[in-house]
C-alpha cells in the first residue's frame, strides 16, 4: 500500500468509497451519494486551496481509502483552521489505513502553517472514528445530540480538535488559507 496525492482520475473510486458510507453509515450526513463529477469538483476545490487530499493505493493500483483537509469556515479569521475527513473502502476497514492517511494529512497541514484541525464525526457511537482521532491527539470538545436525522433516527455529532504547530499559544507563521 502506498499513499499519494489524489488526482481527478481518482474521482470514480472516491465516489464509490464515499457512496458506500453515504448509503450505509452515519459518519456523513449526506443521504444521496455524489457523482464522480461532483467528487472531482470537490477535490479540485480542496486542491485549489493548497490543502492535502491523499489516497491509499493497494498493490493492484486501486484506491482503497482517502483523507483530506478542507477549510473549516470561509471567513478570514478561520484561515488557520481546517476540518478533516477520512473514508476507507468497506473491505479495507480495520487495517490501519485511516491512521496512515490521517497522519500524513496532519503532517502536511502543519507544514503549511495551519494551527487547528477539527473533526466533526457523525454518530456518537462511531467508536472507530472517535478512537482513531483520539489516538492521533484529537481532544473531545463536545457532543451535539440529535443534529441530523438519517436512516430513521436522530444522529449526534462529536466535535474533536487537535492543535498543530503550537496551536493558539503562538502567532501564526504563515498567511493561512486562501478562502476565496
Amino acid at each position: 500500500m502506498i499513499l499519494r496525492d489524489a488526482t481527478a482520475a481518482d474521482a470514480p473510486a472516491l465516489a464509490a468509497i464515499y457512496g458506500h458510507h453515504v448509503l450505509n453509515g452515519l459518519g456523513t450526513f449526506e443521504e444521496v451519494p455524489p457523482s464522480s463529477e461532483e467528487m472531482a469538483a470537490r477535490l479540485a476545490g480542496i486542491l485549489a486551496r493548497g490543502l492535502p487530499y491523499l489516497v491509499a493505493i493497494d498493490d493492484d493500483g486501486a484506491v482503497i481509502g482517502y483523507a483530506y483537509a478542507n477549510a473549516f469556515r470561509l471567513r478570514a479569521a478561520y484561515r488557520y483552521t481546517v476540518e478533516n475527513s477520512v473514508y476507507i473502502a468497506p473491505d479495507q476497514v480495520g487495517r490501519g489505513l485511516g491512521r496512515q492517511l490521517m497522519t500524513a494529512v496532519l503532517a502536511r497541514c502543519e507544514d503549511i502553517g495551519l494551527r487547528q484541525v477539527i473533526a466533526i464525526i457523525g454518530d456518537s457511537g462511531n467508536a472507530a472514528s472517535i478512537g482513531l482521532h483520539r489516538s492521533l491527539g484529537f481532544e473531545l470538545k463536545g457532543v451535539m445530540p440529535g443534529l441530523g436525522f438519517k436512516h430513521g433516527r436522530w444522529v449526534d455529532i462529536v466535535w474533536m480538535q487537535k492543535a498543530l504547530g503550537g496551536g493558539a499559544d503562538r502567532p501564526p507563521s504563515s498567511a493561512g488559507l486562501t478562502l476565496a
